[in-house]
């Protein structure tokens, strides 16, 4: 069963908007927080901009998350329903909704020239309207590089059987 929360959204797209901050240290398995990327796998630029979505995600910094996806940004969230950037970053103003630091497993890193994929598992906790809530996720994002600044493009969420 859904829950119905502000601005017309459900539990599970807002979990899903909550799952995409999972992108957080993807460099290897350890703490989503404001702590740097540590990854040597990426380009130094573009760990730069993940580390910066990290801690946007965690603090709900919508400005700097606007700032982060593209103007055309898609988010499907893992129960197949799907979000562009404004309803993404409306669920980060939703009174009561706040993401907790969560260890990022399996990372996986891909970079072909001005894109770029990031993904792994995590346990995404979080509270809404005084609930608690907790999924298992993989998440997946694509990143272009525009007018040299790297921008997710595009989130994938998967729920993880536990």
């Amino acid at each position: 069963m859904r829950q119905r929360i502000n601005h017309g959204l459900t539990c599970r797209g807002s979990l899903a908007i909550a799952a995409f901050a999972a992108a957080l240290a993807f460099a290897s398995p350890t703490i989503a927080s404001a702590a740097p990327a540590e990854s040597h796998q990426l380009p130094a630029d573009l760990a730069h901009t993940l580390d910066a979505y990290n801690r946007a995600t965690i603090g709900s910094d919508i400005p700097a998350l606007a700032a982060i996806v593209t103007d055309d940004y898609m988010l499907v969230n893992s129960d197949a329903s799907v979000q562009d950037k404004a309803s993404y970053l409306r669920d980060f103003a939703v009174p009561g909704f706040k993401l907790d630091p969560y260890m990022v497993e399996q990372p996986v890193y891909k970079v072909r020239g001005d894109t770029a994929l990031t993904g792994g598992i995590f346990r995404l906790r979080w509270t809404q309207e005084s609930s608690r809530h907790e999924r298992r996720l993989r998440i997946v994002h694509f990143w272009v590089k525009q007018d040299r600044r790297w921008r997710i493009s595009y989130t994938q969420l998967t729920r993880v059987p536990d």
